[in-house]
């Protein structure tokens, strides 16, 4: 027996539930075993209060001992005395196990939906019992024990039970066992021996619902949410909101850095939403798109390196916070999206990497399993329980926060195996390729899942190649998404607006050339925050000219954006023409607001929004091809670009003409698809933006005159460096 005691003191037990708690010796009667360190005495009473039987204290550190006349075992709880006090408590050790057989299966089938519920920390009454049940998945681990407040950290005292059949730690803890009260609020981590013995750093809970404010690194026991949903109405219709059909125009926010308080530290969600909703509403945009909430060790990573896929960081409040500011967008008619990184996890001691002393998240071979960019590491998609655990990770958030939307970061270097390697720091797929087989498997559930589960969402991939189908259903041969990023129109486009308008010309095909493929997909155009990072500078930064050119350039590529097929994403800032880099330490520079050029974009970006939703024709068929046709592609020379764009049977079609250089044109003829009034309902260049307010006012009737293949066309005047929009009625 003293090698066992010895065993539990060093926390290198084996099976410390076969030998602490209530056991039958080989004669059978009951012996009860428990460590309570601090304690003087330990007696076992029965659930009348008497007391049955007065423990040996076999060790000082705190081990007691008894054989009892018993032979039936009996419900009990434990006293103990201490210097100063005493306590009677129910035995964890005397507990069944919280996961039921089904959750086992599913776990091992890879297949649990919901396994958030089961693994982590819960408040739970097990058994008639008030107390926290603990879970975590480390199959290789020689010894799991849960350490936090409430037992002073000592991974002696709360040793969890392997479930051999899944490799599945586990512990129900009463609410008074323990040297401290458990519950909601108290820190905790779980202490790891890898399958030597050898103690590895504390690890937070990857399935954990909450986090300490950094830079600790604790998991936090969450007790159930009583949250009051006000939302009801927003679930029911918001698939009409989502569709392909709708106006989709995303305000990409970093919570950190939008605004702060007058110390220049972060504000709560509900003050955030409180501000920012308004904002945003009256900006017109219909969705928040959030940089990753999900919890992180490092600011700089702006979230894209998350340790807590489960936990809405601390550094803005708790999960009530975080659901008070979704159900407010609700509430506001503006739906949320959230980045999710699936793609890699940080080298952190206290996160997924070598969780129990392998490589159980991670791919163990580095040319797989670490990503050479950002050095990290990258998740093991061919594992059930790791792509089933990433799924939920997702998943939890429409589950449990009402997220509209999943923006799912950095999907090419998900898949392709030989992403950002050179020849030889990669390994091919079983046909010889450079494709992720796992990878795209993985991308495939979690996008059926999602929209079999959750009516109405939708999930978006940042996707930067030419990988086929990337929205296409699954049933096609797709990766299921719902939208991707162009990221080819932004990159062109941005190339091209970047030139000094005499260039132009020579370069006409960065703009037109999206064209070609924009209904291959359906598509996003992002003006995200990669764009102005990493010495990029601002937008507005990347304008030629001086400073009226500068901003006149702009609103002619904000114009051209709002018109051009596809969804539409503007990071936080740009809406005023921010004229410095983002600084994520810092809130955006409002105070521009107080001059008349940045004031006029601010008035134009609004005015777009308006214009997109009351507009069918540019939004109705953004991601169909019969919803556009070019007019002039071909007019190099003065730079001047035409199209048309349609919506659904009976709504008017629109005119857009963007002129990429500083000279005004009259009386110039453009064909048109119909008869009638061309009204001009959009002038970049008007008077209340900043422009030179050169335009067409009075707007343009067609003359039958036969013009770049159409039977009418009307004569308009065309501003310096504008994108004007006519509606055709």
């Amino acid at each position: 027996m003293q090698q066992q005691i010895d065993a539990i003191l060093q926390a290198r037990h084996q099976n410390p539930y076969g030998f602490l708690g209530m056991h039958a010796t080989d004669k059978g009667y009951l012996q009860i075993n428990s460590f309570v360190p601090g304690a003087l005495s330990v007696c076992v009473v029965d659930s009348n209060g008497k007391v049955v039987a007065k423990l040996d204290k076999l060790d000082d550190a705190g081990f007691f001992s008894k054989t009892t006349r018993r032979k039936k075992p009996f419900d009990y709880q434990l006293k103990a005395e201490f210097a100063h006090s005493e306590k009677t408590f129910i035995d964890p050790f005397n507990c069944a196990p919280v996961l039921g057989d089904l959750d086992i299966y599913l776990f091992n089938e890879g297949k649990h939906k919901q396994p958030y519920q089961k693994l982590g920390a819960h408040v739970v009454t097990h058994e008639g019992v008030k107390g926290v049940s603990f879970a975590v998945w480390a199959p290789n681990a020689s010894h799991v024990a849960v350490v936090g407040d409430f037992n002073n950290w000592d991974g002696r005292v709360h040793p969890l039970r392997k479930r051999l059949d899944a490799g599945i730690w586990e512990i129900f803890i009463p609410e008074n066992s323990s040297a401290n009260t458990i519950g909601d609020g108290c820190n905790y981590k779980f202490e790891v021996k890898d399958q030597y013995g050898h103690l590895l750093p504390l690890k937070s809970d990857p399935y954990g619902a909450q986090a300490q404010y950094r830079p600790d690194t604790s998991s936090v026991i969450a007790a159930p949410s009583d949250y009051n949903w006000q939302d009801k109405k927003w679930m029911q219709t918001r698939e009409l909101r989502n569709a392909r059909d709708a106006a989709i125009s995303i305000y990409e926010v970093h919570l950190g850095s939008w605004q702060r308080d007058d110390n220049n530290e972060f504000l709560n969600y509900r003050d955030i939403a409180d501000r920012l909703i308004p904002y945003t509403l009256d900006m017109g945009f219909t969705h928040i798109q959030l940089m990753p909430i999900s919890e992180y060790p490092f600011d700089g990573s702006w979230g894209y390196q998350p340790v807590g896929l489960f936990a809405p960081t601390a550094r803005f409040g708790n999960a009530d916070d975080f659901k008070y500011f979704v159900d407010a967008c609700h509430s506001a008619g503006i739906g949320l999206l959230i980045d999710w990184v699936p793609g890699h996890f940080p080298v952190d001691a206290h996160g997924l990497g070598k969780f129990d002393g392998t490589c159980l998240y991670e791919h163990e071979d580095v040319r797989k399993g670490f990503h050479p960019d950002w050095n990290t590491l990258i998740y093991n998609y061919g594992r059930t329980e790791v792509a089933n655990f990433l799924r939920a990770s997702a998943t939890h958030w429409l589950d449990n926060y009402h997220i509209d939307g999943i923006r799912v970061d950095a999907v090419a270097s998900m898949l392709y195996l030989d992403y950002s390697r050179n020849e030889g720091e990669w390994i091919a797929n079983e046909h010889g390729g450079n494709e992720n087989l796992e990878a795209v498997a993985f991308l495939q559930q979690f996008n059926e899942e999602l929209y079999a589960d959750y009516p109405g969402a939708f999930s978006v991939a940042e996707e930067s190649t030419s990988w086929p189908g990337v929205s296409k259903p699954t049933s096609m041969g797709g990766l299921g998404f719902g939208y991707k990023w162009n990221m080819g129109w932004m990159n062109d486009t941005l190339e091209y607006i970047g030139r000094d308008p005499i260039y132009r010309q020579h370069h006409h095909n960065e703009i037109s050339f999206g064209l070609v493929y924009a209904f291959d997909e359906n598509f996003i155009l992002p003006l995200s925050h990669d764009e102005v990072v990493h010495g990029k500078g601002s937008i507005l930064g990347r304008m030629p000219g001086d400073d009226w050119q500068r901003f006149a350039n702009l609103r002619a590529y904000y114009g051209f954006m709002w018109t051009h097929p596809g969804k539409k994403l503007l990071f936080m800032g740009c809406e005023f023409g921010q004229s410095a880099e983002w600084n994520y330490e810092q809130a955006l520079d409002w105070h521009l607001l107080d001059h008349d050029s940045h004031k006029g974009v601010h008035a134009l970006i609004k005015d777009l929004n308006r214009i997109y939703k009351d507009t069918p024709a540019l939004h109705q068929l953004d991601c169909e091809k019969q919803g556009f046709d070019w007019v002039d592609y071909e007019n190099s020379a003065q730079s001047i670009y035409s199209y048309i764009r349609y919506g659904k049977d009976g709504s008017n079609p629109v005119l857009v003409v963007c002129n990429f250089t500083p000279a005004v044109h009259h009386n110039f003829r453009l064909g048109v698809p119909k008869s009638g009034y061309a009204k001009e309902i959009f002038n970049s260049d008007a008077g209340i933006y900043g422009g030179s307010n050169v335009g067409n006012v009075d707007g343009a009737n067609s003359q039958a005159t036969p013009w770049q293949g159409f039977d009418q066309s009307i004569e308009i005047t065309v501003p310096p460096l504008a994108t004007l929009i006519f509606e055709l009625v």
